[in-house]
């Protein structure tokens, strides 16, 4: 085979194996593990994780079923406990419409673009211990310390009608349901779970379209602050409907932001990061993609030098027995003419 054909087979064959390479790097810069795909996969490497979850969940039921710490309340203390009982204006059945579907819509929407099921994973992995480390975090801090509402003397004397024991501390003929509500006041748990969830979604947001980019792009920045003030506007909702003090809704709001950014950056990288827009697991799965695209490109590369070689040295054999055969020839038809001249001679 003529030499210039032998290199245009390697070229092609080199080029070949490049382009499926950066083929598979392209797929997986652009998301090519699919729920489909992979969902299976990474669940299942999460498995500890949903079944501490199931733990979590279990246990905050169990802490709304025991009753709180039933505090000293004297008759004094009674004046700063007459405010009105009021319904909620945000029922209870909301807080996880806003607080967990919500951010979960929005990780979807994402997905449906981006196609990563490691982002769709992580992101309601993390909402998910956000919110019921949240309400653990809450609900346990409510029953230790049993702080009364301050609606709490019309659900302890519904009739208005007082009752004390001979140590000066209330006796309660309300509803008893309504009552044990009434010792859970600190911290709020409608402020917690919102400011768990909502910021959760405002610093998943904030990676996603990269408002720390320092272009001064500041309606970015009003995007990732409407859920913040979505939860804001609870925690005022429960002073305003007498169901908390003030203190009771800062330290619910303080609480959730701690857990909220904590759980965020166990998926992510912080939001003013360069590669803030995707988690950890991606641009690891990446490297590793990158990585045995390289090893991929080296042993092909190893091999098609050894061919080269092997065809080089191919080449200069066929070329040495070409010369070889050709000076048989020349000594096979000088030698009768020789030989003729010898016997003319003699």
């Amino acid at each position: 085979m003529p030499s210039w054909d032998l290199r245009s087979v390697f070229f092609f064959k080199n080029f070949g194996g490049f382009s499926q390479s950066k083929a598979r790097m392209r797929g997986t810069q652009l998301g090519s593990h699919t729920v489909r795909s992979h969902g299976m996969t990474v669940a299942m490497t999460h498995l500890h994780d949903w079944l501490i979850l199931i733990l979590l969940l279990a246990i905050v039921v169990i802490l709304n079923a025991i009753h709180p710490f039933y505090r000293f309340i004297g008759k004094d203390m009674m004046t700063d406990l007459k405010y009105p009982l009021k319904s909620n204006t945000v029922p209870i059945w909301a807080v996880p419409v806003y607080a967990v579907l919500l951010p979960i819509v929005v990780f979807l929407l994402v997905y449906f673009r981006r196609k990563d099921v490691y982002d769709l994973h992580h992101a309601i992995l993390g909402l998910l211990f956000s919110v019921l480390i949240t309400a653990v975090i809450t609900d346990a801090i409510k029953d230790a310390v049993g702080r009364p509402r301050p609606d709490f003397f019309w659900r302890c004397f519904p009739d208005g009608k007082e009752v004390y024991d001979k140590w000066g501390d209330v006796v309660c003929h309300g509803d008893k349901n309504v009552v044990k509500e009434g010792h859970k006041s600190f911290p709020s748990g409608h402020t917690s779970w919102s400011f768990s969830g909502l910021t959760f979604l405002s610093l998943y947001l904030s990676g996603k379209i990269q408002v720390f980019d320092r272009r001064g792009h500041v309606a970015k920045l009003c995007l990732v602050l409407l859920p913040l003030l979505l939860a804001s506007l609870v925690a005022i909702s429960r002073v305003d409907d007498y169901w908390h003090h003030w203190q009771d809704v800062f330290a619910g709001g303080l609480i959730g932001l701690v857990v909220a950014a904590l759980c965020y950056l166990q998926f992510f990288p912080p939001p003013y990061h360069v590669q803030g827009w995707a988690t950890y697991a991606y641009f690891r799965v990446l490297e590793e993609s990158q990585r045995t695209s390289q090893a991929a490109n080296t042993v092909n590369a190893n091999v098609n030098n050894t061919h080269s070689a092997e065809v080089q040295v191919e080449s200069q054999q066929n070329e040495r027995n070409h010369h070889a055969f050709m000076g048989i020839s020349l000594s096979g038809d000088s030698g009768p003419t020789v030989e003729d001249l010898e016997s003319g001679r003699r």
